[in-house]
Protein backbone atom coordinates (compact mmCIF):
# COMPACT_ATOMS: atom_id res chain seq x y z
CA UNK A 1 0.00 0.00 0.00
CA UNK A 2 3.06 2.30 0.97
CA UNK A 3 4.27 1.86 -2.58
CA UNK A 4 1.32 2.68 -4.51
CA UNK A 5 0.89 5.70 -2.10
CA UNK A 6 4.18 6.89 -3.14
CA UNK A 7 4.15 5.71 -7.22
CA UNK A 8 0.63 8.34 -7.18
CA UNK A 9 2.57 11.36 -5.24
CA UNK A 10 5.23 10.87 -7.86
CA UNK A 11 2.59 10.93 -10.33
CA UNK A 12 1.00 13.90 -9.35
CA UNK A 13 4.55 15.78 -9.25
CA UNK A 14 4.11 14.89 -13.07
CA UNK A 15 4.01 18.39 -14.88
CA UNK A 16 1.41 18.36 -18.02
CA UNK A 17 3.47 18.68 -20.99
CA UNK A 18 2.01 21.55 -23.43
CA UNK A 19 3.94 22.20 -27.19
CA UNK A 20 3.46 25.71 -28.31
CA UNK A 21 3.08 25.69 -31.86
CA UNK A 22 3.19 29.30 -32.92
CA UNK A 23 6.08 31.00 -35.53
CA UNK A 24 5.49 34.30 -33.56
CA UNK A 25 8.08 34.43 -31.60
CA UNK A 26 6.86 37.01 -29.26
CA UNK A 27 3.65 34.99 -28.80
CA UNK A 28 5.46 32.13 -28.51
CA UNK A 29 7.56 33.30 -25.36
CA UNK A 30 5.03 35.20 -23.88
CA UNK A 31 3.14 31.84 -23.81
CA UNK A 32 6.13 29.91 -22.71
CA UNK A 33 6.46 32.66 -19.59
CA UNK A 34 2.63 32.35 -18.47
CA UNK A 35 2.06 28.58 -18.95
CA UNK A 36 5.40 27.99 -17.23
CA UNK A 37 4.55 30.09 -14.27
CA UNK A 38 1.29 27.83 -13.83
CA UNK A 39 3.20 25.32 -13.66
CA UNK A 40 2.90 23.15 -17.09
CA UNK A 41 6.22 21.89 -18.62
CA UNK A 42 6.24 23.80 -22.41
CA UNK A 43 8.11 23.66 -25.24
CA UNK A 44 8.31 25.51 -28.79
CA UNK A 45 8.06 24.51 -31.90
CA UNK A 46 8.02 27.48 -34.58
CA UNK A 47 6.91 25.52 -37.76
CA UNK A 48 4.74 22.60 -38.21
CA UNK A 49 7.32 20.19 -38.87
CA UNK A 50 9.19 21.28 -35.87
CA UNK A 51 5.77 19.98 -34.13
CA UNK A 52 5.31 16.71 -35.76
CA UNK A 53 8.92 15.72 -34.73
CA UNK A 54 8.51 17.06 -31.16
CA UNK A 55 5.84 14.69 -31.15
CA UNK A 56 7.44 11.90 -32.10
CA UNK A 57 10.14 12.46 -29.66
CA UNK A 58 7.72 13.23 -26.46
CA UNK A 59 4.22 12.83 -25.20
CA UNK A 60 2.62 16.10 -24.61
CA UNK A 61 -0.73 16.50 -23.02
CA UNK A 62 -2.03 19.81 -25.25
CA UNK A 63 -1.06 21.24 -28.02
CA UNK A 64 -1.80 25.47 -28.33
CA UNK A 65 -1.67 25.44 -32.24
CA UNK A 66 -1.23 28.39 -34.58
CA UNK A 67 -2.89 27.99 -37.97
CA UNK A 68 -0.57 30.03 -40.33
CA UNK A 69 2.43 28.83 -39.91
CA UNK A 70 6.12 29.08 -42.77
CA UNK A 71 5.54 25.86 -43.88
CA UNK A 72 2.36 23.36 -43.18
CA UNK A 73 -1.17 24.83 -42.61
CA UNK A 74 -1.68 24.24 -38.63
CA UNK A 75 -5.19 21.98 -39.62
CA UNK A 76 -2.76 19.70 -41.31
CA UNK A 77 -0.88 19.36 -38.43
CA UNK A 78 -3.53 19.38 -35.96
CA UNK A 79 -5.21 16.57 -38.28
CA UNK A 80 -1.87 14.26 -38.54
CA UNK A 81 -1.63 14.90 -34.32
CA UNK A 82 -5.20 13.55 -33.31
CA UNK A 83 -4.97 10.80 -36.11
CA UNK A 84 -1.67 9.50 -34.04
CA UNK A 85 -2.53 10.78 -30.77
CA UNK A 86 -6.04 10.73 -29.96
CA UNK A 87 -5.86 11.54 -26.34
CA UNK A 88 -3.67 14.90 -27.23
CA UNK A 89 -6.01 17.80 -26.38
CA UNK A 90 -6.08 20.65 -28.89
CA UNK A 91 -6.13 24.53 -28.09
CA UNK A 92 -6.25 26.80 -31.52
CA UNK A 93 -5.37 30.33 -31.64
CA UNK A 94 -5.26 31.93 -34.29
CA UNK A 95 -5.41 35.49 -35.87
CA UNK A 96 -7.12 34.88 -39.10
CA UNK A 97 -10.10 33.36 -37.61
CA UNK A 98 -13.29 32.70 -38.86
CA UNK A 99 -16.70 31.08 -37.89
CA UNK A 100 -16.10 28.37 -40.73
CA UNK A 101 -12.08 27.92 -39.47
CA UNK A 102 -13.49 27.71 -35.67
CA UNK A 103 -16.04 24.33 -36.77
CA UNK A 104 -13.71 22.78 -39.26
CA UNK A 105 -10.55 22.65 -36.04
CA UNK A 106 -13.70 21.32 -34.01
CA UNK A 107 -14.60 18.88 -36.03
CA UNK A 108 -10.65 17.55 -36.22
CA UNK A 109 -11.15 17.14 -32.28
CA UNK A 110 -9.52 21.15 -31.62
CA UNK A 111 -11.09 21.50 -27.39
CA UNK A 112 -11.22 24.84 -28.09
CA UNK A 113 -10.42 28.22 -30.30
CA UNK A 114 -9.27 31.02 -29.02
CA UNK A 115 -8.80 34.54 -31.92
CA UNK A 116 -5.77 36.40 -31.31
CA UNK A 117 -5.62 38.93 -28.98
CA UNK A 118 -6.76 36.77 -26.01
CA UNK A 119 -5.61 37.15 -22.40
CA UNK A 120 -3.58 35.37 -20.12
CA UNK A 121 -6.86 34.58 -18.58
CA UNK A 122 -9.02 33.30 -21.27
CA UNK A 123 -5.52 30.74 -22.30
CA UNK A 124 -5.32 29.38 -18.82
CA UNK A 125 -8.57 28.76 -18.51
CA UNK A 126 -8.79 27.08 -21.61
CA UNK A 127 -5.69 24.58 -21.66
CA UNK A 128 -7.57 24.22 -17.58
CA UNK A 129 -10.58 22.60 -19.42
CA UNK A 130 -9.22 21.20 -21.66
CA UNK A 131 -6.54 19.58 -19.41
CA UNK A 132 -9.42 18.44 -17.17
CA UNK A 133 -11.36 17.02 -19.76
CA UNK A 134 -8.65 14.58 -20.69
CA UNK A 135 -7.80 13.40 -17.48
CA UNK A 136 -11.79 12.20 -17.46
CA UNK A 137 -11.38 10.60 -20.47
CA UNK A 138 -8.24 8.63 -19.41
CA UNK A 139 -10.11 7.54 -16.17
CA UNK A 140 -13.02 6.27 -17.89
CA UNK A 141 -10.61 4.44 -20.01
CA UNK A 142 -8.84 3.17 -17.15
CA UNK A 143 -12.62 1.88 -15.41
CA UNK A 144 -13.68 0.03 -18.80
CA UNK A 145 -10.10 -1.11 -19.32
CA UNK A 146 -10.68 -2.77 -15.90
CA UNK A 147 -14.03 -3.76 -16.26
CA UNK A 148 -13.06 -5.67 -19.30
CA UNK A 149 -10.23 -7.19 -17.55
CA UNK A 150 -12.34 -8.36 -14.47
CA UNK A 151 -14.68 -10.06 -17.01
CA UNK A 152 -12.16 -11.44 -18.67
CA UNK A 153 -10.77 -12.90 -15.40
CA UNK A 154 -14.31 -14.26 -14.86
CA UNK A 155 -14.96 -16.09 -17.89
CA UNK A 156 -11.57 -17.90 -17.49
CA UNK A 157 -12.71 -18.70 -13.75
CA UNK A 158 -15.96 -20.09 -15.04
CA UNK A 159 -14.80 -22.37 -18.03
CA UNK A 160 -12.22 -23.69 -15.51
CA UNK A 161 -15.11 -24.56 -12.92
CA UNK A 162 -17.14 -26.43 -15.55
CA UNK A 163 -14.57 -28.22 -16.83
CA UNK A 164 -13.31 -29.58 -13.10
CA UNK A 165 -16.73 -30.65 -13.03
CA UNK A 166 -16.95 -32.75 -15.92
CA UNK A 167 -14.41 -34.91 -14.61
CA UNK A 168 -16.49 -34.90 -11.05
CA UNK A 169 -19.74 -35.24 -11.72
CA UNK A 170 -20.96 -37.68 -14.70
CA UNK A 171 -24.22 -36.26 -15.08
CA UNK A 172 -23.25 -33.02 -15.59
CA UNK A 173 -20.41 -34.21 -18.32
CA UNK A 174 -23.58 -36.50 -20.10
CA UNK A 175 -25.86 -33.07 -19.98
CA UNK A 176 -22.77 -31.35 -21.46
CA UNK A 177 -21.85 -33.81 -24.03
CA UNK A 178 -26.28 -34.58 -24.94
CA UNK A 179 -27.37 -31.13 -24.57
CA UNK A 180 -24.64 -28.83 -25.44
CA UNK A 181 -24.26 -25.16 -24.23
CA UNK A 182 -27.85 -25.26 -22.55
CA UNK A 183 -26.01 -27.41 -19.90
CA UNK A 184 -24.58 -24.68 -18.98
CA UNK A 185 -27.17 -21.85 -18.18
CA UNK A 186 -26.10 -21.65 -14.51
CA UNK A 187 -22.38 -20.16 -15.47
CA UNK A 188 -21.36 -16.68 -15.86
CA UNK A 189 -20.34 -17.08 -19.60
CA UNK A 190 -20.94 -15.42 -22.83
CA UNK A 191 -22.33 -17.00 -25.37
CA UNK A 192 -18.52 -17.95 -27.40
CA UNK A 193 -17.30 -19.23 -24.16
CA UNK A 194 -20.45 -21.91 -23.74
CA UNK A 195 -19.74 -22.83 -27.24
CA UNK A 196 -16.43 -23.44 -26.99
CA UNK A 197 -16.75 -25.50 -23.84
CA UNK A 198 -19.49 -27.74 -24.92
CA UNK A 199 -17.87 -28.73 -28.22
CA UNK A 200 -14.30 -29.16 -26.78
CA UNK A 201 -12.87 -25.80 -29.50
CA UNK A 202 -9.57 -26.07 -27.48
CA UNK A 203 -7.90 -23.69 -29.80
CA UNK A 204 -10.36 -21.03 -28.11
CA UNK A 205 -9.84 -22.27 -24.48
CA UNK A 206 -6.14 -22.01 -24.87
CA UNK A 207 -6.21 -18.21 -25.83
CA UNK A 208 -8.87 -17.42 -23.43
CA UNK A 209 -8.44 -19.29 -20.62
CA UNK A 210 -4.73 -20.42 -20.89
CA UNK A 211 -3.14 -24.49 -20.36
CA UNK A 212 -5.63 -26.83 -19.01
CA UNK A 213 -4.72 -29.94 -16.46
CA UNK A 214 -5.37 -33.52 -17.50
CA UNK A 215 -8.02 -33.28 -15.71
CA UNK A 216 -9.59 -30.40 -16.95
CA UNK A 217 -9.02 -31.95 -20.70
CA UNK A 218 -10.38 -35.37 -20.06
CA UNK A 219 -13.95 -33.71 -21.03
CA UNK A 220 -12.71 -31.89 -24.06
CA UNK A 221 -10.85 -35.37 -25.48
CA UNK A 222 -14.01 -37.30 -25.17
CA UNK A 223 -15.69 -34.40 -27.04
CA UNK A 224 -12.92 -34.10 -29.57
CA UNK A 225 -13.15 -38.61 -29.77
CA UNK A 226 -17.20 -38.12 -30.30
CA UNK A 227 -16.90 -35.58 -32.73
CA UNK A 228 -14.46 -38.16 -35.01
CA UNK A 229 -16.52 -41.40 -34.78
Amino acid sequence: MQKSEENKAIEEQIPPHILVMEDDVSVAKGLEMVLSEEGYDVNLAGTGELALEAFKQKRYDLLVADLRLPDIDGMEVIKKVKAEKPETQVIVITGYGTTATAVEAMKLGAHDFLPKPFTEEQIKASIDDALKENVAETAKALIQKAGTEEERLIQKREVIQALNRTAEDGDFRRDLMENGSVALEGYHLSSEAKAAVASGDLKWINENVGELTQKQLMFIYKRLEREAW
